[in-house]
């Protein structure tokens, strides 16, 4: 089993058969580890704290976005989640054939990705290096190297 732990958000409504194919992937033998997922219900206090929970025990998060992802209030609130809790994340862009839209507050300069195994599997790990790259005191620092 992986040592990345993912919690995968997507709209439920709308994308439910994305999570199952990215589901799918992973039991085929991905990098990662789909540890937590989207939930239904109504974004009150419990359905928070849960979420919250998940996604801190999650080494990133990926967002599958399709054509309604702008307008899903569960997906935006797991996004803003993993904002506040500093957790890497990746959006991958669901649906070829259509226009796929971010989820509200993600960055404008967030990028989307292509899903293909390749680059997704790249790309969780690319993301999750970057994140974990350790701050260098100013005093250990090496000295510009003179001509």
């Amino acid at each position: 089993m992986s040592s990345v732990r993912v919690f995968l958000s997507f709209d439920l409504e709308h994308d439910r058969d994305l999570c199952d194919l990215l589901l799918e992937h992973v039991r085929r033998g991905a990098s990662f580890a789909i540890g937590n997922r989207s939930e239904g219900g109504a974004i009150d206090d419990p359905w928070t704290q849960r979420v919250r929970s998940r996604i801190t025990a999650s080494d990133e998060v990926v967002v599958i976005c399709g054509a309604h992802t702008d307008a899903a209030a569960r997906v935006s609130a797991e996004l803003r989640i993993a904002q506040e809790a500093k957790k890497p994340y990746v959006l991958l862009w669901g649906r070829r054939e259509l226009m796929c839209k971010k989820p509200r507050g993600a960055r404008i300069d967030d990028g989307m990705y292509s899903w293909t195994a390749d680059a997704l599997d790249q790309q969780i790990i690319a993301v999750l290096r970057r994140s974990r790259q350790s701050h260098v005191p100013e005093g250990m620092r090496r000295l510009p190297q003179r001509p």
